[in-house]
């Protein structure tokens, strides 16, 4: 779904601010870690592993506790297989962003007999809005750090993305804001106090679109249709055009935009 792939997106664009709220400190080096653990239950796009000084950083990000299969075997199956790769100690992460249901128990450690294993559980409901709505890059999920539906907690962060000085900036966080609100938030309160400058967008995107043709036209269609509304999408992220525009403008899902911006950022 979108958000999965929102979330390792900015993970993995923005490794320190995500390395400072989930372990407190920013690590003197971090980078991603493209390991390949390709067979179950690996999910690619809510996975994110990072490699700092002498450890595996493994962030999970879910939007509800699953309970098949158990989140507590699926870790240990992770961390053996992570730890047979690279032979270091791995600090693992589940980032859950909605609460389950009353009936649900969320456990962070896996034992039968003498196995043993562990990991940290960060549920989004309990954390300090404070520090989302201080870090531009940490901002899409402040609306998810309150259990209870909050109008004033959408104002406060419609403010905070008004005082980006970069227009770019602006329009991006303010997409991914609304679409991880989304996951809690009725589309119709987010429409009215996150608006947009539509008509701004609109002609940015035509000019986009006719640049676009005309390089379509000169290249033949070697590359095909989808190759060139893959170049109309990039140019128009560039240009800072929200993701919500650009799916209207261009009729691709969010997810499909949030993976070709992805590939562009590998």
């Amino acid at each position: 779904m979108s958000f999965d792939n929102l979330c390792k997106l900015l993970a993995e664009k923005h490794p320190k601010p995500f390395a400072n709220w989930l372990l407190g400190h920013i690590p003197d080096e971090i980078s991603i870690l493209k390991t390949e653990l390709s067979i179950e239950p690996i999910r690619a796009d809510s996975v994110t592993f990072f490699k700092t000084e002498g450890h595996i950083l493994h962030i999970e990000f879910q939007t509800q506790w699953p309970i098949i299969p158990p989140m507590p075997l699926r870790m240990l199956d992770y961390w053996v297989r992570l730890y047979r790769l690279y032979g270091i100690p791995i600090i693992q992460i589940v980032v859950v962003l909605l609460p389950p249901s009353a009936e649900t128990i969320i456990e962070n450690r896996f034992q039968i007999g003498s196995t043993f294993h562990e990991f940290t559980v960060v549920k989004m409901w309990e954390q300090d809005t404070a520090l989302f709505l201080n870090d531009p890059v940490l901002l899409p999920f402040a609306a998810l750090t309150q259990i209870e539906k909050s109008d004033a907690l959408l104002q406060q962060i419609s403010e905070r993305i008004d005082r980006i000085e970069s227009v770019e900036e602006k329009c991006q966080v303010s997409s991914y804001v609304q679409l991880m609100a989304g996951l809690k938030y009725d589309k119709n309160i987010l429409k009215r106090i996150f608006r947009e400058d539509i008509m701004r967008e609109s002609v940015i995107y035509q000019e986009i679109f006719q640049e676009g043709e005309a390089k379509g036209e000169a290249k033949g269609e070697a590359k095909g249709r989808q190759a060139l509304r893959e170049e109309m999408v990039l140019a128009m992220l560039n240009e800072g055009i929200s993701l919500n525009a650009i799916a209207r403008l261009t009729e691709l899902s969010l997810d499909q935009i949030l993976q070709i911006q992805s590939g562009q950022n590998q």
